[in-house]
């Protein structure tokens, strides 16, 4: 029997890029596609992220503690890297991202007997041919408390844009080099005013106090989003973004996906396509306009 084994981590955005690729992968070789839920997050110090993927209509089913490597898990899993990286990479079982860049092996790799994928994939190239099976997977479980449900609505009376603000580093700090810059959302403002009449923008952010300066808006024409607190009600917030008629996504992979996942035809989404320290970059799907992060 074939399977693959794939190990989930980082945030909600991450988490989807790692399905999606798994997704195509176990789908196009005809084999089970199991869920590792647990190991990509027991090291996880820094941010203490959680798996977040139950709340999607996700077609597979978790990993048992040996398919999880245990017990010694980390050990083990290190012995596995190491004789992974001595085979070709056709012949290998444990398949670890190797490069940030596009990895085309990956669509023509064959699965025999039981493989385990591991690493963020974020480029819509390893899941593209699959498209329509990974939106249906990513059906997100719709939010049943009356303020979303109303924001919800709101969204839908008008013209409406989901801006997304993600602070890597203090906002207004001289060292900061990993924000999306001012000029970006300012370019990408200028544009919706251009091309959208009546925008009205609805903002995601991790500090939306700050968030809501950059934008330089009337108050009347912004809505700040900031009810839905902590990793465990993300989903909620990703729901929202994918309701908006035009997206302006930060340099995250959380909101490429709240954008990616709105099926809106004519959709307008604002990507940053440059920056040194960029995410996204070389992720962006054609349609979308990609304007500079100096």
């Amino acid at each position: 029997m074939k399977k693959v084994i794939a190990r989930i981590k980082g945030g909600l955005g991450n988490q989807l890029f790692c399905y999606a690729a798994a997704r195509r992968l176990a789908l196009v070789n005809d084999a089970e596609l199991v869920i590792d839920d647990v190991t990509g997050f027991v090291r996880e110090r820094r941010y203490r992220r959680q798996y977040a993927l139950d709340r999607f209509n996700i077609p597979a089913r978790k990993a048992t503690p040996a398919e999880r490597m245990e017990p010694l898990e980390r050990y083990r899993r290190g012995l596995a890297k190491y004789s992974a990286r001595l085979r070709p990479f056709p012949q290998r079982h444990y398949v670890e991202q190797e490069r940030k860049d596009f990895d085309a092996r990956l669509l023509d790799f064959k699965v025999n007997g039981t493989i385990y994928l591991d690493g963020y994939w974020q480029n819509e190239n390893y899941f593209k041919d699959v498209e329509q099976t990974i939106r249906q997977d990513l059906q997100i479980t719709l939010p049943n408390d009356l303020t979303n449900q109303n924001m919800a609505e709101q969204i839908r009376r008008c013209n409406t844009v989901a801006v997304h603000v993600r602070w890597f580093d203090p906002p207004g700090s001289e060292t900061a080099q990993h924000n999306t810059s001012p000029s970006y959302y300012h370019r990408a403002v200028a544009e919706v005013e251009r091309r959208v009449s009546n925008a009205h923008y609805f903002l995601f952010s991790d500090d939306p106090v700050s968030a809501r300066h950059l934008l330089e808006l009337p108050d009347k024409r912004v809505t700040c989003v900031d009810h839905n607190r902590g990793d465990e009600n993300a989903c909620a917030d990703l729901w929202l973004m994918a309701q908006c008629t035009c997206c302006i996504i930060a340099n995250s992979t959380f909101s490429w996906w709240g954008a990616w996942l709105g099926d809106n035809p004519d959709k307008i989404v604002f990507a940053p396509n440059t920056g040194p320290f960029s995410i996204i970059h070389g992720s962006i799907p054609e349609n979308w306009i990609k304007l500079d992060n100096p």
